[in-house]
């Protein structure tokens, strides 16, 4: 039987490694690396499982590289959009928190492609630092300073009449429940320089006395709409936060979205905090977050409705809607519409308007794409038809008889 000889060193074992480079790539020559130094130092490692191991993560490496000539984005379509028509069109309660509903399915997967400014449902995940993800009261306070608390919130009523002005009578419960003081409502009546404040703390009831130019009816429900909206603490945007333990540790869900606001806030874990407002991660955190974003939420979507997509496909996806370092919609307002081939863009939509905007601009298609050439009947850039080389039956016998 033929001896086997361990790795002798950590060194002996990096200079073996450094055999796939120019094979496979650089993150999976590193991330290797990590991985088989970790095993050596823990158990050890003979020549033999080294030389296996690294020809089976060449081979796998190299089964998985695209053919030259694929049509990626034609198999990314097809593979993201045969899935997505058995998708469901209802609204989801967020896992675990039936007091939030999400959008999912279809409809998201339509909100996510056509960049929209906000989501219809946004939500935000909230984790915690250390010293407070497991406690509950420190997760409570947390949560009482990021919900939005407004006026209407802590009311029981609020009345608005020609002759007292506009009366709120305070709910005692609300106001304990969260954390806020009467002084607090009058700060903020204060602030809105409406009119003349009264406050009855025996009652828990404020008034606001009106000027004249109030006293329409036209504009006593404008009046009242806006000392009921008008915010008292919390983050502007989130409507509501609840608590949900996950494992150990409690984790903040809050309804709404505003990422760089809570980012702000003490003891939250600025790291781990997420919002499903792709269009916000982009503006706080920059194109490469909200690449990864749209992943995840395609991901995350499939995933819920049980499809099975390879992750390449989203990441194809991903990268066509974030390449210009902005994040564009996959229609007529974003890349379809911005292909430089006339014919191409009048494929999708308007076809009618884009031929006639094309003509009176003069441009001209040089049919270098899959659409147009379809269109015309030539061969398409793909697979074979991307190689511009022929060989003649004269030339290849010449070349046999010369050797």
């Amino acid at each position: 039987m033929e001896d086997v000889r361990p790795v002798e060193s950590v060194e002996e074992l990096r200079k073996r490694i450094e055999s796939l480079r120019g094979r496979v790539s650089e993150n999976v020559v590193e991330e290797l690396e990590k991985k088989l130094v970790e095993v050596y130092e823990k158990y050890g490692l003979y020549e033999e499982e080294v030389d296996a191991i690294l020809g089976e993560v060449a081979k796998r490496y190299e089964s998985s590289l695209v053919e030259p000539g694929e049509p990626v984005g034609t198999v990314a379509a097809q593979s993201l959009g045969e899935p997505s028509t058995q998708m469901t069109l209802r609204v989801f309660h967020y896992a675990g928190v039936r007091e939030f509903n999400v959008t999912l399915g279809l409809p998201r997967l339509i909100e996510i492609v056509d960049a929209r400014k906000r989501p219809e449902t946004p939500i935000m995940e909230i984790y915690l630092e250390e010293e407070y993800k497991n406690s509950e009261e420190k997760a409570k306070e947390i949560a009482r300073r990021i919900e939005s608390t407004l006026i209407e919130n802590v009311a029981e009523s609020i009345v608005i009449n020609p002759y007292e002005g506009a009366i709120i009578k305070l709910d005692p419960e609300m106001l304990e429940d969260k954390g806020v003081k009467i002084s607090d409502v009058v700060a903020v009546l204060e602030a809105l320089n409406i009119g003349e404040i009264e406050v009855d703390e025996e009652n828990y009831t404020v008034r606001v006395e009106l000027p004249e130019e109030y006293m329409d009816y036209s504009k006593m429900e404008k009046i009242r709409q806006k000392i009921a909206s008008a915010r008292i603490k919390g983050v502007k945007g989130i409507k509501k936060v609840i608590i949900q333990k996950r494992g150990d540790e409690y984790v903040l869900i809050a309804e709404g979205s505003n990422l760089p606001e809570v980012m702000r806030i003490k003891g939250v874990d600025w790291r781990k905090v997420y919002t499903n407002d792709i269009m916000e991660i982009e503006r706080t955190l920059g194109i490469e977050a909200a690449r990864a974003a749209i992943i995840r939420e395609i991901k995350s979507i499939l995933d819920d409705q049980g499809l099975d997509v390879d992750i390449r496909h989203i990441m194809l996806l991903a990268d066509v809607m974030t390449w210009t370092g902005r994040v564009r919609q996959v229609g007529r307002m974003g890349v379809a519409g911005e292909k430089p081939s006339v014919l191409a863009r009048a494929t999708f939509e308007m076809t009618v308007q884009k031929l006639i905007e094309a003509a009176v601009s003069g441009e001209v298609d040089n049919l270098n794409g899959v659409p147009e050439n379809i269109i015309i009947g030539q061969i398409i850039p793909v697979g074979t038809g991307l190689v511009e080389l022929y060989a003649t039956s004269s030339s290849i016998r010449n070349q046999k008889t010369e050797g």
